[in-house]
C-alpha cells in the first residue's frame, strides 16, 4: 500500500524516527544565489565528479567471493525485494575499500553509477553538529550560551541554548509534522521556502515542553542553528561548513545549492507520494534544513562522511563525547502533552546526539524524502563504514530502504553489532 502524502513527507531525515517514533533574525541567505560548480552550487563546495580526497568515485571489480560478494548479494536481493530502481553502495573497513557498486538505473536506459549525485538531507545536520563542536573546541562559543545573543527575537531564546538546538531538546514543534504542511509541499513541490516561513510555523505554536526538559525532533532547530552559526562566525553557512567539515574531510563531491539543481552526473529520483509514480529529482528541497546546508553528495563522499563524522576525526575527545551524548540520554518519554511518538525516549542504546543518531555501537544518519533514501553508518570499534543510496521503482515497498540495506549489510559483516531501529 502506498504511503499517504503526509506520512511520506514525515519520513524526511530523522523524521523517520519521529513518525515512527526573518522575523526571528534568520538571515535570508536562500534568497541569494551562489555561483560556482553547477548552476546554483556554491563555488567553495566542489560539486564535480571527484570524490574521496580528489579520486574519481568509481566501482570496484565485481567480487568473486568473500565479504564483498556477500555485500553485493545483499544489495541485489534488496533491490528486487524492495522494488527499487537503483541501489548504490560503498563499504570500507579500516580505511580499505571493500566494495563500491551501483545497481539498476538512474532513468530508463541510463545505468546508475557510483559517481552520480543525490540529495543528502539530514547528513548535513551531522555537519552542523560537527561545525558547532569545532567552534566550541576553538573557544569561539560555548554550547550552553543562549541563542538570544544572536537571534534576539526568538521566543524563549534566552532559555534556549546552542546545545538544545543541536541536540533537538528545544521543545520547538516540528513544522514538518504541523497539520497541512505536507499537503502544501506536495501541492507545489517546486516552491522555494524561506527560513522565516519555516521557523514561523514552529514558533507560532506552543512548544511541546520548556527548553531542555525533554527530546523531540524538529527541523526548526537546525534552521535556527544554521542562522546562529552564521551570526557567531560572520560567515555564510555553506562557506562555514566547507571550512570546518567538508574541506577537512575531503568531501569534494558534496555541494550546497540555493536552488533545486543537482551537479551532474545526477541520480534521478521517482516517487508515488502524490498518488502517481513521477519524477521528483528537482522538487525543491528548500524546506528540509538551513539554507547553506541543503546539499547533494555521492556515495564515496557518503562513506568518507560516515568515517569522518562517526570517528570524531575533527573533534577533541571532549567534543566527540558531546557529539555522541550532549545530554539527551534519559530524556523523552510521554507526558500529558507530548506523546512518546514525538518525545521519543532517549536511551543509552538508541538516542540522538549532536546532529547524529547513536544506534548501539553505530553512529548514523539516514535521510528519506522525495524518492531519495540514504544511510551513512559507522562502527568505531571495527572501523567499518557503510554508505547506501537508493531510489524507488514504481512498485517500491515504501519505507526507509537505504537504512534497511545498511542494517542487512551490518548483519553480514558485523553480526555481533546489529544496527537497531530508532524509536
Amino acid at each position: 500500500m502506498r504511503p499517504s502524502r503526509r506520512s511520506a513527507l514525515l519520513r524526511l531525515a530523522t523524521v523517520t524516527a519521529v513518525s515512527a517514533l526573518v522575523a526571528l533574525g534568520v538571515p535570508a541567505t536562500s534568497a541569494g544565489g551562489a555561483t560556482g560548480a553547477g548552476a546554483g552550487a556554491t563555488a567553495t563546495t566542489g560539486g564535480g565528479a571527484g570524490s574521496e580526497h580528489g579520486r574519481p568515485c568509481v566501482g570496484t571489480p565485481t567480487p568473486t567471493g568473500g565479504p564483498a560478494l556477500d555485500v553485493l548479494k545483499v544489495a541485489e536481493r534488496a533491490k528486487d525485494e524492495l522494488g527499487l530502481k537503483s541501489v548504490i553502495v560503498k563499504v570500507t573497513a579500516d580505511g580499505r575499500e571493500l566494495l563500491t557498486t551501483a545497481l539498476g538505473e538512474s532513468m530508463t536506459g541510463v545505468p546508475a553509477r557510483p559517481d552520480m549525485h543525490f540529495r543528502n538531507g539530514n547528513i548535513a545536520i551531522s555537519y552542523l553538529g560537527t561545525a558547532l563542536l569545532r567552534l566550541v573546541d576553538e573557544g569561539v562559543v560555548g554550547l550552553d550560551e543562549p541563542v538570544a545573543r544572536w537571534l534576539p527575537d526568538l521566543p524563549r531564546g534566552d532559555r534556549t541554548t546552542l546545545r538544545m538546538l543541536g541536540a533537538s531538546t528545544s521543545g520547538l514543534v516540528d513544522y514538518v509534522t504541523t497539520p497541512g504542511f505536507g499537503e502544501t509541499v506536495y501541492a507545489d513541490p517546486f516552491r522555494q521556502w524561506t527560513p522565516e516561513e519555516l521557523v514561523d510555523i514552529s514558533t507560532r505554536q506552543d512548544p511541546w515542553y520548556q527548553p531542555g526538559e525533554s527530546w523531540s525532533y524538529s527541523h526548526a532547530n537546525f534552521v535556527l542553528l544554521g542562522a546562529a552559526l552564521e551570526r557567531i562566525t560572520g560567515t555564510r553557512l555553506d562557506h562555514l561548513l566547507q571550512q570546518k567539515v567538508l574541506g577537512p574531510l575531503g568531501l569534494h563531491g558534496t555541494a550546497n545549492s540555493f536552488t533545486p539543481d543537482i551537479p551532474t552526473p545526477v541520480l534521478h529520483a521517482f516517487t508515488a507520494d502524490r498518488g502517481r509514480y513521477e519524477e521528483s529529482t528537482f522538487w525543491n528541497p528548500s524546506w528540509t534544513t538551513a539554507p547553506g546546508a541543503v546539499q547533494t553528495t555521492d556515495i564515496c563522499d557518503l562513506a568518507s562522511s560516515a568515517v569522518g563524522v562517526g570517528s570524531g576525526e575533527l573533534l577533541s575527545p571532549a567534543a566527540y563525547r558531546e557529539l555522541l551524548n550532549p545530554g539527551t540520554v534519559g530524556l523523552g518519554g510521554a507526558t500529558g502533552k507530548c506523546p512518546d511518538t514525538v518525545c521519543i525516549p532517549q536511551t543509552e542504546a538508541t538516542h540522538y546526539g549532536m546532529g547524529v543518531l547513536v544506534l548501539d555501537d553505530w553512529i548514523s544518519q539516514h535521510p528519506l524524502f522525495f524518492g531519495y533514501s540514504a544511510s551513512q553508518d559507522y562502527l568505531p570499534c571495527e572501523h567499518l563504514a557503510i554508505a547506501v543510496s537508493t531510489t524507488d521503482g514504481p512498485d517500491a515497498a515504501g519505507g526507509h530502504s537505504a537504512h534497511t540495506i545498511a542494517q542487512r549489510i551490518a548483519a553480514v559483516l558485523a553480526p555481533e553489532h546489529p544496527i537497531p531501529d530508532f524509536g
